[in-house]
């Protein structure tokens, strides 16, 4: 394992990925003292580079009140930054921003794009989250066919909520309906592994 030292040296230097692992060290006391202000400093350091991984965690940050004073807008700025540059956590992040208006107005077209991108890329909660939008007709029209896709999808990743939802929906569905269903979410999961 690298040490403090050896750690600090390469964050001073400015590499990123350095400054982002001492920023998440300080941040869960891990080797060093658990400093909050400290870590917010290395990571907006990387942040700053663009470095994705800080950027969300930045966002997570304000959006708790973890180490810094809740602020959803700065969560979202934060959130978008690395949503922008593919980081699918940051995206579901910014898709559940906006599908409950927190730090942006509540906007669930947006919601859907944001968790569409995120859950294309294979993130769990994502997939869940869109087959709740599906469920309740939230930025895209009623499919409870398409939310089974989506929970089927989340399921079988270990996602338990998702597991629930889609066995209920399943008793609301014909046979035909979750047998293409179940088609979709096969052909979905190839096109996700073929990415």
């Amino acid at each position: 394992m690298i040490t403090e030292s050896e750690l600090r040296r390469l964050a001073d230097e400015g590499s990123p990925e350095e400054q982002y692992n001492l920023g998440w060290r300080y941040s869960a006391g891990q080797g060093v003292p658990q400093n909050d202000a400290e870590a917010l400093k290395w990571l907006r350091k990387a942040a700053d580079q663009g470095h994705t991984k800080s950027q969300n965690t930045l966002g997570a940050m304000y959006a708790t009140g973890h180490g810094a004073p809740p602020d959803d807008v700065e969560a979202a700025k934060w959130f978008r930054r690395a949503a922008d540059q593919g980081l699918a956590q940051a995206q579901q992040n910014l898709g559940a921003m906006y599908a409950i208006g927190h730090g942006v107005p509540q906007d669930y077209m947006e919601a859907v794009r944001w968790l569409r991108k995120a859950a294309g890329q294979g993130l769990d909660q994502a997939q869940h989250d869109l087959g709740v939008m599906y469920a309740d007709g939230h930025g895209v029209q009623q499919d409870y066919v398409k939310a089974h896709m989506w929970w089927n999808l989340a399921a079988a990743q270990g996602n338990d909520e998702a597991r629930k939802k889609r066995d209920i929906v399943t008793k609301m569905l014909t046979p035909s309906q979750v047998a293409n269903a179940q088609r979709r979410a096969h052909e979905k999961m190839k096109e996700i592994h073929d990415a």
